[in-house]
């Protein structure tokens, strides 16, 4: 019989079922069978009920306990020859049930693409409905016509940007890191629409969006919006900040001559001390000279 945890299929038990003794008993059978394909013999949980597939062949469930498998069960599949008493087994496989947990629908590569994905090398997919563009220009076969639309209109293009693409790449770029949202933007002194480094775009982007051409900018080269902002602001300035110096402005005067008191150590000290580093008077010996023997005789001035 099955019990309240089988499958949806296995409360259905005939009457012929409830008769086949052989196929109805063979649980452990079945049990053993569905061991031997799991990956270990506790992967295979309670019994959960049979299902009559057909006249002498009969289906077992039994609960699959690995995890991530909720709501999965084993069926192993047992048949009989006719006045048999022996079930022999057709087939075990892992199915799903009506709470099972599945895997999400397999997607193209093409689809989950996101972006940042694409590296150098990559190539993405031609679309040829890609809704974000439109035909660009059909050759009028007027030789001066299209010559007029290729060289001054620039429409030699086979697509360009649909109104859903420009309306989607300008939401995109004002609500980025480039936009009057972010954290620089907010903290400038002024926008980029008042810059000389912002080069407008043409068309209806150039309303809202110019490249940055400033060197020392962080947004160098790329799309800002124009109430954006950053400290390169070509007419911003360093605010002025007071001196923490207490003369803001001091005065050093070189004209006159300042008077200085020696302290009075400096006052006291003998004259002895003085003389010693004057100059010797003329005729006066050398020093080292006068504490020379008397009795060594003076060199040969010759030799």
């Amino acid at each position: 019989m099955a019990t309240a945890d089988a499958p949806a299929k296995a409360r259905r038990v005939s009457s012929r079922a409830r008769n086949d003794a052989v196929l109805l008993g063979a649980v452990d059978v079945a049990r053993d069978a569905a061991r031997d394909v799991a990956s270990s013999p506790d992967d295979v949980g309670e019994h959960l009920g049979t299902t009559t597939e057909a006249d002498r062949l009969m289906s077992h469930h039994f609960a699959a306990t690995m995890r991530g498998y909720h709501g999965w069960h084993w069926t192993v599949t047992l048949a009989r020859v006719p006045r048999g008493r022996v079930a022999t087994v057709c087939e075990v496989e892992l199915l799903p049930g009506d709470e099972a947990i599945l895997a999400p629908a397999w997607v193209p590569w093409s689809e989950r693409l996101r972006p940042g994905d694409v590296r150098p090398g990559d190539t993405l997919p031609f679309l040829a409905d890609d809704p974000r563009l439109e035909p660009g220009w059909t050759p009028s076969g007027d030789e001066e016509q299209d010559a007029v639309a290729i060289d001054e209109l620039a429409l030699a293009r086979q697509r360009v940007l649909s109104p859903q693409g420009r309306d989607e790449a300008a939401e995109r770029w004002y609500r980025g890191t480039r936009g009057p949202t972010a954290p620089g933007a907010v903290a400038s002194a002024s926008e980029c629409m008042t810059c000389g480094f912002v080069v407008p775009l043409q068309g209806p982007l150039g309303q809202l969006f110019g490249v940055c051409a400033n060197a020392w900018s962080p947004d160098d080269g790329k799309v800002v919006s124009l109430d954006h902002g950053c400290g390169s602001h070509s007419e911003t300035d360093v605010e002025q900040r007071p001196s923490e110096w207490p003369d803001s402005a001091p005065l050093i005067d070189e004209s006159t001559v300042e008077a200085v008191t020696l302290p009075a150590a400096e006052k006291e000290r003998p004259a002895v001390e003085a003389d010693a580093s004057a100059p010797d008077e003329p005729g006066a010996p050398a020093k080292g000279e006068a504490d020379a023997p008397a009795d060594e005789p003076a060199g040969d001035p010759a030799q």
